[in-house]
């Protein structure tokens, strides 16, 4: 896998000159293979968001090899750079991309419409078109696992989670850790620090030593890149808990677990979709029954007794008997968010903008 860096990917956008970056796509030989290109905000590192989409694309090299040509371009920041990249990548014939953060979507969304033979999937998003596919995971159902740890887990009934933007997809996990710790302890309160980036390791630890001095003793690590907050809870002996990746070897003793995810199952069937012409753009909300969401490493100071709940619990969301969204669900401003007996839909989930009742910090404006 070739990985290149936001430095090395401006000289070549400058040497090719805007036109070659917005012009069409290069012609390809048909024997060459497909370019894929993965596109993400931060390194790739050992761990993270970056490490879990890297992941998921090596299943695909498997199965096609010299078939495929897969590039990681890393630590492109969301905005203009992101778009001249991504259009430079098209431009030189890859007619793959992955666009993997949630701030890509808009310039992804033209490479899309002005590249018809391009397949775009892009993370986190909600624009579908006929090449263009969102793709997002249902974290919620594997937060609401890790909350019912935490609550039996806390000593103060206060439990913390530093995240890293305002957007549904983490709103939503927030909530499900919330009502999963509410089904152990009612009375458990939760408070959040946004630090407004997908990697700033000394603010993310700078933000869990904050929710450690409100007396927070379980910190979810709420979609950051780095083990910044994972080591920081180890040192201070505070329980902790992240996404995407397992990062138990930063904290092997106070590690609650990991909402895991591979990519590989989406990723592969949207390049055979890809290969064999039949690829149509669809929102892509996927979970545990899909085989890409999963609780992982789960931290053997859980109570027994709890344990058997959370893997009972576990069972009915894989066989969608059971969502963490299922009310009565009260928001924090005292309004009814689910009524009695209704569950929110897919769609309603990726739109929330709400905290549940327990959540004592306010949503930024």
């Amino acid at each position: 896998m070739n990985n290149l860096t936001r430095r090395t990917l401006m000289k070549g956008v400058a040497a090719a000159g805007l036109t070659g970056v917005l012009g069409g796509r290069a012609a390809m030989a048909a024997d060459e293979p497909l370019g894929i290109t993965l596109v993400i905000p931060s390194p790739v590192g050992d761990v993270g968001w970056g490490h879990a989409l890297a992941a998921g694309l090596e299943p695909v090299k498997a199965a096609y090899g010299d078939k495929v040509k897969v590039t990681v371009i890393e630590n492109i920041p969301e905005g203009p750079d992101a778009d001249r990249i991504m259009n430079k990548t098209v431009s030189d014939g890859n007619n793959f991309l992955i666009a993997g953060s949630f701030g890509y979507q808009n310039g992804a969304l033209q490479i899309a419409r002005r590249n018809p033979a391009v397949t775009v999937l892009h993370a986190s998003g909600f624009q579908v078109a006929s090449n263009f596919s969102p793709f997002a995971a249902k974290y919620f159902q594997g937060t609401y696992l890790l909350g019912m740890a935490a609550a039996a887990l806390s000593k103060t009934g206060k439990l913390g989670s530093v995240s890293a933007f305002a957007i549904p997809e983490l709103i939503t996990s927030i909530n499900a850790f919330t009502l999963g710790a509410q089904a152990v302890n009612p009375d458990v309160e939760v408070s959040v620090v946004w630090v407004n980036s997908w990697f700033d390791p000394a603010k993310e630890q700078e933000a869990a030593k904050a929710l450690m001095a409100q007396k927070c003793d379980v910190i979810f690590s709420n979609a950051q890149d780095t083990p910044s907050v994972i080591s920081a809870c180890e040192e201070a002996g505070v329980y902790a808990f992240n996404l995407n990746s397992s990062m138990k070897k930063y904290a092997p003793k106070t590690y609650l677990g990991c909402v895991a995810t591979d990519w590989s199952p989406f990723f592969k069937a949207s390049v055979d979709a890809h290969v064999a012409g039949t690829f149509k753009g669809a929102n892509a909300f996927l979970g545990v029954s899909d085989a890409v969401v999963e609780v992982v490493d789960w931290n053997p100071d859980i109570p027994a007794d709890v344990m058997t709940r959370i893997k009972a619990i576990e069972a009915k969301i894989a066989d969608a008997s059971f969502s963490p969204f299922i009310g009565p669900i009260t928001k924090a401003d005292s309004s009814q968010g689910v009524a009695a007996g209704a569950t929110l839909t897919d769609g309603e989930i990726v739109a929330m903008d709400w905290h549940v009742t327990g959540v004592s910090t306010p949503l930024p404006k």
